[in-house]
């Protein structure tokens, strides 16, 4: 009885750790996707745009995660598989955004690009950092940790694209580095998803 008691009182703990942290980044994600894509617009740029709707699916990841937290294996594995499908469509819309640039070809502000993606790195490093304790705790955590891990590789990305625009003087890095960023969007989606059917699976 008492076994059940601490193993009870240890799940609620660790419950409560996790709310704690999700609060916390979901705030950072909301107001970053406000933020990076008002720059995204100014600029005429599709890599940063690209990068906000990460933000944007990222904030909706968290909130479902926070959901999510009391809940049991099964439910858990299906929010995160509800989060896969996300980080997909998101894919989906920086193609249509890539498609409507190379019909309407711009040269972007690369210095906002660049200023933003900073702004981004700091803001999702600090995610990353907050995250990291709860990464392997389980499927739910682990799909959070992915999405965020995303986000420095999405910032990383527009800075690149940045410098390329300056060094060319075109449009041609930031569509460039928004087609890298879906192939990457694609294959985390495709970790996420399998993750989840496997845990499906696994406690059916």
């Amino acid at each position: 009885m008492s076994d059940c008691c601490n193993h009870g009182s240890e799940l609620e703990t660790l419950r409560q750790r996790q709310s704690g942290t999700l609060k916390v980044v979901l705030t950072i994600n909301v107001v970053m996707f406000f933020v990076i894509v008002a720059a995204g617009l100014y600029a005429g740029s599709a890599a940063l745009l690209s990068d906000s709707l990460d933000n944007l699916g990222d904030a909706l990841t968290y909130a479902l995660s926070l959901y999510a937290v009391s809940l049991g294996a099964r439910m858990k594995a299906r929010v995160a598989f509800f989060k896969g499908l996300l980080i997909l469509l998101a894919a989906f819309v920086v193609v249509g955004l890539i498609g409507y640039k190379l019909v309407n070809p711009t040269v972007p502000v690369f210095e906002l690009m660049g200023m933003f993606s900073l702004l981004g790195l700091v803001a999702n490093g600090a995610c990353l950092g907050l995250l990291w304790r709860h990464r392997a705790e389980d499927v739910n955590m682990s799909s959070v940790w992915e999405c965020s891990r995303n986000d420095i590789a999405s910032n990383l990305s527009v800075f690149i694209a940045a410098g390329g625009v300056w060094a060319t003087g075109s449009g041609w890095p930031d569509l460039l580095v928004a087609s890298i960023l879906v192939v990457f969007f694609l294959r985390s989606a495709g970790r996420v998803l399998s993750a989840a059917r496997a845990e499906l699976h696994g406690v059916a």
